[in-house]
């Protein structure tokens, strides 16, 4: 019998299975993992404290910082670039974003003219 570690023709000695995307670091990682903590407590702390009087803007600001968070989830955990798997990984996401875009805002318009064009309820009331 021949040796079980033997690197030669061993089918199951391969473990390289990734597909040429890059790999994340552990300093990466932990870089993602402090500016993921920061994107979070900064819009906590200012909610929680009352810095903005205005709703609005309060909510302007968290999802401001929602949409840097995402951002921040792709590049260093989900390890998305125009690079990786040959630019096929963005096309897909900017695909998705139009698809979300035109769904969302189409639901919105629809919801707008329902509400708009809508009988009044006092006069369904008379009748």
């Amino acid at each position: 019998m021949s040796d079980p570690q033997a690197p030669a023709n061993n089918p199951h000695a391969d473990h390289d299975h990734d597909n040429g995307a890059a790999h994340g670091t552990r300093g990466s990682y932990l870089k993602g993992f402090f500016l993921s903590v920061i994107l979070t407590a900064i819009p906590f702390w200012a909610v929680m404290t009352g810095a903005f009087k205005d709703p609005s803007t309060a909510a302007l600001v968290v999802m401001v910082f929602a949409v840097a968070q995402i951002v921040v989830h792709m590049i260093y955990f989900l390890h998305m670039s125009g690079k990786s798997e040959g630019g096929w990984t963005m096309m897909a996401l900017i695909f998705t974003i139009i698809l979300v875009v035109i769904t969302l805002s189409g639901s919105i318009w629809v919801m707008y003219h329902m509400n708009t064009n809508m009988m009044p309820m006092q006069a369904a009331a008379d009748m």
